[in-house]
């Protein structure tokens, strides 16, 4: 079976004895095949009404059928194209039913004053001049069974969303515990990364400060030793040395500042993270709680309708008693009927022989004193007649009394029936406002998706903003060691005072030689007079243009902390070439 057309329409319903009024009524155009044993094709045309279940009228045409109608009233077209047309002229008037003076209109007209029995369903179409009737089809109410069968297949249905939308939901709960997993895991993953950070920055610091110390403790020493023979050149090296280590610890102390601001950002962005993601489970959790509530009430909704279904049945039981009981009392109100209508005979007979009787009096006046005996026999007959009519007419009011009480009967027993009907709105009604919070519990749910999405993608986007700000520390490193180099060139044979850097994420620290010792390779001895030490002194002090420490606080030592971020080529050399100065 094949499902052309369904939608609710609106129709104007006309009953006998009852004033017009519209209804949406739910029109359905199917179009059955079958093939044993001749291949036939059948077109269902099916009214419902979603508010009342007891309300469904067929048609089943046929292509014989088809023939019949399109004779009667004046069709153009074949059996083919008949249901395409058809569904036309109901897509006019669903588009039209919103207007204030449409010009397709549906009708639904019975002879009943309740809608029960054969009705027509016509298509018309209004103008200035008159209605025009395109198309009349004559539907037939639908059996008990046809009804039982279709409220069958609507609970069927209904079953079938409910199972699909309880999968639906668990498996929305399911991607949400997953999502919640993940973002515990990387917020884990970032806390511990920020911990390392933190050591490796404490470490770092704690180091350059006692590496600090130390060289200061050395050149006060020396200080010490040379003050006899050269103060003026001591006094000059103190005073740069002071001006570099000023300039050196204000770079540290502005570091140590932007570092900490960064930390502190960090921080807060953890705690904001940490908030929201609190905000977040609390959320599931009144999520599930509904969900849960939900599925209870779900439950006793199924208990309901399981009693309430057995109810039903009770009460069809009822009323196909009460209906094989109504049939009695109406085959006793016909034979009382007769009974009646005999008695009416008879009534009718002895008013006729009255009459006669009255006639054949006025006639023979005259002869009164001849016929007085045949009078009183006649007047004796009438008495007996009248106690007769008395006696029957006593009977009649009797019969009349027992069918009133037989209607009171037959009222109470529809006000029953109709207790009944208003008991499975109801319960219609309840399940559709439980279909209507099942979907408002999708709605929260899509929601609770999205918020998830958006804490991810700010998660994310931290994590980015850390990977840039550590790619534009590495390329700052990078760049202030080009300018370096590029401004204090190498000699060919071995490297001397290199700027040394630290690439650690997050720290960064730069030392300024300012005066070229001579290099001391391995397996060479160079002896250096004093003379000439001082000869180098000056030349290196204009050498330098950039002020910092001396490079014999660069020398390499066997208890040094190595630092990063300078390559491995440039640590470690082979032992022919110079030593490298870390």
């Amino acid at each position: 079976m094949e499902e052309l057309f369904s939608k609710v329409l609106q129709v104007n319903v006309r009953c006998r004895d009852c004033e017009e009024r519209k209804a949406n009524i739910r029109v359905i155009i199917n179009l059955q095949l079958t093939t044993s044993p001749v291949h036939k094709r059948d077109l269902l045309v099916r009214l419902t009404d979603d508010l009342d279940p007891y309300f469904l009228f067929n048609l089943s045409i046929s292509e014989e059928d088809f023939q019949s109608l399109k004779v009667q009233q004046g069709l153009l077209i074949d059996f083919a194209s008949f249901p395409q047309k058809f569904i036309d002229l109901l897509n006019l008037c669903y588009s039209e039913q919103e207007s204030e003076n449409p010009r397709f209109l549906l009708h639904l007209s019975c002879q009943s004053s309740m809608l029960e029995g054969p009705a027509n369903f016509s298509v018309v179409e209004t103008n200035a001049f008159k209605h025009l009737n395109h198309l009349s089809l004559h539907l037939v109410q639908g059996s008990d069974k046809e009804i039982k069968d279709y409220l069958a297949v609507r609970l069927s249905s209904l079953k079938v969303e409910k199972q699909a939308l309880e999968t639906k939901l668990k498996k929305t709960e399911d991607d949400l515990s997953r999502q919640l997993s993940y973002a515990q895991q990387t917020l884990s993953e970032k806390s511990k990364e920020l911990d390392k950070l933190r050591s490796e920055w404490t470490c770092q610091s704690s180091s350059l400060s006692n590496r600090h110390s130390q060289e200061l403790q050395l050149e006060r020493e020396k200080a010490v030793e040379l003050q006899s023979r050269l103060q003026q050149q001591i006094e000059q090296l103190r005073q740069d040395l002071e001006s570099s280590h000023k300039k050196s610890s204000q770079q540290l102390h502005s570091r140590v500042t932007e570092l900490e601001a960064s930390c502190r950002e960090l921080t807060e962005r953890k705690y904001k993270n940490e908030s929201s993601i609190r905000d977040l489970k609390i959320k599931l959790v009144g999520a599930e709680e509904e969900c849960q509530r939900s599925k209870q009430q779900v439950l006793s909704l199924r208990r309901e309708n399981s009693t309430l279904g057995t109810e039903v049945h009770e009460k069809e039981r009822l009323v196909n008693q009460l209906q094989m009981r109504v049939a009695v009392l109406d085959q006793e109100v016909k034979d009382k009927d007769q009974l009646m209508r005999r008695t009416k005979e008879v009534l009718e007979a002895t008013q006729q022989q009255k009459e006669s009787v009255e006639e054949n009096a006025e006639n023979k006046e005259l002869q009164m004193k001849k016929f007085e005996s045949t009078v009183k026999t006649l007047s004796e007959e009438l008495i007996k007649a009248n106690g007769i009519i008395k006696k029957l007419q006593g009977e009649v009011r009797g019969l009349v009394g027992k069918i009133k009480v037989k209607n009171t009967v037959t009222v109470s027993q529809e006000k029953l029936l109709q207790d009944t009907s208003e008991k499975l709105q109801n319960v219609e009604k309840d399940l559709q406002s439980a279909q209507q919070q099942v979907i408002t519990k999708d709605e929260q749910v899509s929601k609770l998706k999205e918020q998830l999405e958006l804490t991810v993608q700010k998660l994310n986007e931290s994590s980015e903003v850390l990977k840039t700000n550590e790619n534009v520390i590495n390329w700052l490193n990078k760049q202030l060691n080009e300018k370096h180099l590029s401004r204090n060139p190498q000699p060919p044979q071995c490297v001397g005072n290199p700027s040394v850097l630290s690439t650690t994420p997050g720290l960064r620290a730069q030392f300024y030689p300012q005066t070229v010792k001579p290099v001391i390779c391995p397996g060479k001895t160079v002896d250096v007079t004093p003379a000439e030490q001082r000869a180098v002194q000056p030349a290196s002090r204009q050498i330098g243009d950039y002020p910092g420490l001396d490079s014999k606080y660069f020398e390499r030592r066997d208890d040094s902390i190595p630092i990063y971020g300078l390559s491995s080529n440039l640590l470690h050399r082979d032992p022919g070439s110079c030593s490298l100065l870390s």
